[in-house]
Parts: structure tokens; C-alpha cells; sequence
């Protein structure tokens, strides 16, 4: 008998009313119909002055603890993923395990840009295994917002704010692919790449706050190769084939990503969540939301094979193979 890390509930928090493309017409030189055709995004939710990745942070961890029947006493650990900490120090997940009135275990934060979350599962999971907590709140939040330069429009119309939370508890499993919870993690950095995908600044040790600067092209090539090459790793590994998943649940960055990712997969749409039309993309909350969105539609059912992946700045990639 092995411990497993069962997803008991996914929770999701939008701050603001939805910004669509036209909004953003008089900000920058775009249109609704250039950023539909290049990324598939209608439209993004932003953060308020004076709101913060802590506020988004709290919102989805309460709704992750309702939707999973599980009291905040119960919860042992927060890991929060985060590019955009509500501080330099402490951790954000500190500030989330207070405000929640968790007084046990541990609370860190973990930065790995868009793939933070499934790093921050990642440890989560392992902790769990090793016997080191029983329940684990696992966040991505970010006001991504805050990094963009809304001259450059190129960047500033791919990205917006959001949080998702999941509630992983600790269950007896047989080892077997039939197991429900967490069957397998894979985490990649090539730190080579790191100038195709930064910020031109950074908190602390250079005491500026930078924007976003990416070379697009460049992201979309490596993107498409290692998301590919991660999920292939992955189903390799567990004797698996893509037609044996339910569900592809990728980095919502954008849908042109998306979608040729999932054709070298041979995998169709009608198995692809997609939430990047309405989300654009929340970096490490991006998968989170996808998932509670994904559940509470019911599209989400017990049983079901889930396969995740994400390639952020780094670079990094990961992924995920989960029996809901």
C-alpha cells in the first residue's frame, strides 16, 4: 500500500468584471480581431488598485476548501505558485495560511512563472507521500497586470489575473495506473532559454519592478516542442498512449499553442479544456482556473484520466498525469 494525493476540490477567483478586447482599444494600438486571431483571447479579468496576489489567493483557497468538504484546522500546508508575490518577503502563502486561520504546518511560495503551479503540486504531492502532511492547499494566483507594459502591444494583450486553488488529500493507493490522485510529475528547467521569456527588472536585488519582454516566436517554437515532448515523456513512463486520456488540460497561453500541441498528440478538441477565450493568460493560475472550471461544469468526473502541462519562463516545463 502506497499514499496517494487525491485532488478533493477545486476552487477559482476573477477579480473585476471581464475586460473584453475592445476595452483595451484605447490603452493600445489592437483590435478585438487581432488578438482572436493570433491567441484566441476574448477578453481577461484585471486587478483593482490596492488588490493584491493575496487577495486573489484567499478567495480561491476558501472556494477550494468548500468545494472539497475540508475545514481550514485540517489543512497542514499552503504552496502557493506566484510570479507576483504581494511582497518581496514574506511568502504570500503566509499571508493566504493566516487570513485563512490555518495555525499548523507549513506555507511556502514557489516560482517557476507559468509552470509554477504544477511545481507547487509537485511538492505538495511529495509531502504528502513521504507522510509529511495529510491535506495540502496548492494556489496559483497572479496579477500578472502589474508586469506589463501597456505599450507594447505584443505582450500586454496576452495576460490576466485570476487565482485556482485545489485541495490535495492524502489516500491509500495500490501503486496501480487505476489509482485515484497523482500518478506522475515531470519538472524541466533549461535555464539556456532564460532571456527569451523575462522581466527587463526585478524585485530585491535590483530594487525595480520590470515588465514582461518576450520573444514570441521564439516561445511558441519551444513551447509547442516541449509541451509535446513532456506529455509523451509522461505517458511513455506509464504505459500509456494519449488516446487513453480523458482530458488535456494545458497552460491556457494561448489557443494557437493549444491547439498545435494537441495535434502533434493526436488528441482532439473535444478532450482539450480551454478557458485562454475568457482567462487569457493567468500564468501560474492558469491551470487551476481551467480545472475548477472544468469541474464545476461537470466536465470533471471520478474516474477520468487528466493529463496537465505548462512551459513558463525558465524555461520551464512540467506536467502532471492525474486520475480525477
Amino acid at each position: 500500500m502506497i499514499r496517494r494525493s487525491v485532488i478533493a476540490g477545486c476552487g477559482s477567483f476573477l477579480p473585476g468584471p471581464l475586460v473584453p478586447n475592445a476595452a483595451l482599444e484605447s490603452r493600445v494600438e489592437t483590435s478585438d480581431a487581432w488578438i482572436r486571431e493570433r491567441t484566441g483571447i476574448q477578453g481577461r479579468h484585471l486587478v483593482a488598485d490596492g488588490e493584491t496576489t493575496a487577495d486573489l489567493a484567499i478567495q480561491a483557497a476558501r472556494a477550494a476548501l468548500v468545494r472539497a468538504g475540508v475545514e481550514a484546522r485540517d489543512v497542514q500546508g499552503v504552496v502557493l505558485a506566484t510570479t507576483t508575490p504581494a511582497e518581496t518577503m514574506p511568502a504570500t502563502a503566509t499571508r493566504v495560511q493566516g487570513a485563512l486561520g490555518i495555525t499548523q504546518g507549513f506555507a511556502f511560495d514557489v516560482q517557476a512563472a507559468c509552470s509554477g503551479f504544477l511545481y507547487a503540486l509537485t511538492m505538495a504531492d511529495n509531502a504528502i507521500r513521504l507522510g509529511q502532511a495529510e491535506t495540502i492547499l496548492v494556489i496559483g494566483a497572479e496579477s500578472f497586470s502589474r508586469l506589463l507594459d501597456w505599450t507594447d502591444r505584443t505582450t500586454c494583450v496576452l495576460f490576466g489575473d485570476g487565482a485556482g486553488a485545489v485541495v490535495l488529500k492524502a489516500a491509500p493507493g495500490t501503486g496501480s495506473i487505476q489509482d485515484r490522485g497523482i500518478l506522475d510529475t515531470r519538472l524541466h528547467a533549461d535555464g539556456r532559454l532564460y532571456d527569451i521569456l523575462k522581466t527587463d527588472g526585478g524585485a530585491g536585488s535590483t530594487a525595480t519592478t520590470g515588465k514582461v519582454r518576450m520573444r514570441g516566436r521564439e516561445v511558441f517554437r519551444h513551447a509547442v516542442e516541449k509541451l509535446t515532448e513532456v506529455v509523451e515523456e509522461t505517458l511513455t513512463a506509464n504505459g500509456l498512449t494519449p488516446q487513453d486520456l480523458d482530458w488535456f488540460v494545458p497552460h491556457q497561453a494561448n489557443q494557437r499553442i493549444i491547439e498545435a500541441t494537441a495535434k502533434k498528440l493526436g488528441l482532439g478538441p473535444e478532450r482539450v479544456v480551454l478557458t485562454v477565450a475568457e482567462h487569457a493568460n493567468t500564468s501560474g493560475a492558469s491551470i487551476p482556473l481551467a480545472l475548477a472550471a472544468a469541474e464545476a461544469d461537470g466536465r470533471l468526473q471520478p474516474g477520468q484520466l487528466v493529463l496537465l502541462d505548462a512551459l513558463g519562463a525558465g524555461l520551464t516545463w512540467a506536467s502532471a498525469l492525474v486520475r480525477w
